[in-house]
């Protein structure tokens, strides 16, 4: 296959017009997904459930202790470190639409499984487990989703696929609100809020069959004819016409990618950029997500009400992405990146000083909103910076150091939560927006409503 041909498959994809079956196709994956972020959310939920079993403790004995709170939210990030990072390529090599559909089965065996340990080695090895294959899982969707879709609305696109994400997060939360203090049929609350996640990961098994492999991809790989046939259907569904490219035998010209790509002009520059970028954007978005009940205790909040507080805040998840559906593709993406971190920091700061309901939810509230607009920014951001053959390679390696940092941060928090409060916890988080800030500010490209073959080259 030549580059030719490659490059003819992306400008007609670029040419679709946009129409239900786009915006169907975007759900479709969004849906698979929904229960990844149901699974990576429920961590700070369930915590006060994990602790009433007297499976977990509250506090962290040592540094990297493994029976507190931060010993479980490590575990999973552990693993989600490893699917992003060794395993993030294989959508690479065997096609995004095989591996959607694997991780999705891995997620559902590994979580049901761990719904029923009762001492915390099971529990952390089967959340370590889960998150292998939420990491795979994600890193797919965000390639999968920016190989499909058109430039004018890459940004709408992450939007409303974290619309549909992130409303898992008021789902669990409200889950975890009704069934954490209480043991339904003498099964502790926690356990039936992890296996309504599985089991409902199940239920959207189907989705599937309606998503078909990226166009993209096939091409990349030689495979024109299957490439062709998507591209047709996808006309046909638009009202549209182009001419097909001819399938003819060719020699392959740059079908796969290296690692060793990433660290050469013009990716190295994006890849530092992004290493720095995911190191510390985690500290502020699962630092305050997996922590919200946690916080609330240590600010005087009883453990029951701090649930319902955190369900309050929880609804807002949505909101971000979908306020800013109207108006993303109208900015470049790098400023919106930089202007949610902004507002992270301030608003983290000021949730740390409330101590009564009306502010400390509103507060909440105000940083989810801004954390969440930062997300899916940045998603669609990655994903937009490399190339179709090393496209989850890279998008897997980058976002792999969130993973990592979110490991050991989640056991700096616990240190400065009781060294400093929470006080100290908001500043450490404020200090690492100004990092996100700085590093995509200054070393950023611009993305916005640019071709993805335009971007890449």
């Amino acid at each position: 296959m030549s580059s030719a041909d490659a490059l003819a498959i992306g400008q007609r994809l670029e040419a679709l017009p946009v129409t239900r079956a786009t915006w169907t196709r975007v759900a479709l994956l969004s849906l698979g997904g929904f229960f990844e972020f149901y699974d990576m959310f429920l961590s700070g939920y369930v915590a006060p459930g994990l602790v009433r079993s007297h499976i977990l403790t509250t506090s962290t004995q040592g540094l990297f202790g493994t029976s507190g709170i931060a010993g479980f939210v490590a575990a999973l990030f552990a693993g989600l470190f490893l699917g992003t990072a060794l395993f993030g390529f294989v959508s690479d090599r065997f096609g995004r639409r095989t591996i959607f559909t694997f991780s999705l089965l891995w997620y559902i065996v590994a979580s049901a499984i761990m719904a029923f340990q009762r001492d915390a080695f099971g529990l952390d090895l089967w959340r370590f487990l889960a998150g292998i294959g939420i990491g795979v899982e994600l890193v797919t969707i965000d390639t999968y989703i920016a190989e499909l879709v058109p430039s004018a609305i890459r940004g709408r696109a992450f939007a409303v696929n974290q619309v549909l994400q992130f409303t898992a997060i008021p789902i669990v939360a409200f889950l975890a609100w009704a069934l954490v203090p209480h043991a339904p049929l003498g099964f502790d609350g926690w356990r039936w809020v992890v296996l309504i996640g599985s089991v409902g990961a199940g239920l959207v098994w189907w989705v599937r069959l309606r998503v078909p492999e990226s166009p993209r991809w096939l091409a990349q790989r030689g495979h024109l004819k299957e490439a062709e046939a998507i591209l047709a259907r996808f006309e046909a569904e638009a009202g549209s016409t182009a001419r097909p490219i001819a399938d003819r035998p060719s020699e392959a010209e740059e079908t796969t990618g290296s690692f060793w790509e990433i660290w050469s002009a013009p990716y190295l520059s994006r890849t530092l950029m992004l290493i720095v970028f995911n190191l510390v954007q985690t500290v502020g978005f699962y630092g305050f997500n997996n922590w919200v009940p946690t916080f609330l205790i240590h600010q005087g909040i009883a453990v029951t009400t701090s649930l319902g507080y955190t369900f309050a805040i929880a609804i807002a998840a949505p909101f971000g992405p979908l306020l800013a559906v109207p108006f993303t593709d109208r900015f470049e993406r790098k400023w919106l990146i930089v202007g949610g971190a902004f507002l992270v920091g301030l608003f983290g700061l000021a949730f740390a000083q409330m101590r009564t309901a009306i502010p400390l939810i509103a507060f909440g509230a105000a940083l989810t909103l801004a954390n969440n607009v930062m997300s899916f920014s940045f998603h669609a951001y990655q994903a937009e910076l490399y190339p179709t053959r090393i496209r989850a390679l890279a998008v897997g390696f980058v976002y792999s150091w969130s993973r990592l940092s979110a490991v050991f941060s989640a056991f700096v928090i616990a240190f400065f939560l009781d060294r400093f409060g929470v006080t100290g916890v908001f500043s450490l988080i404020a200090a690492c927006m100004l990092v996100v800030m700085l590093s995509i500010g200054i070393l950023g490209p611009p993305t916005s409503r640019r071709a993805l073959e335009q971007i890449s080259n």
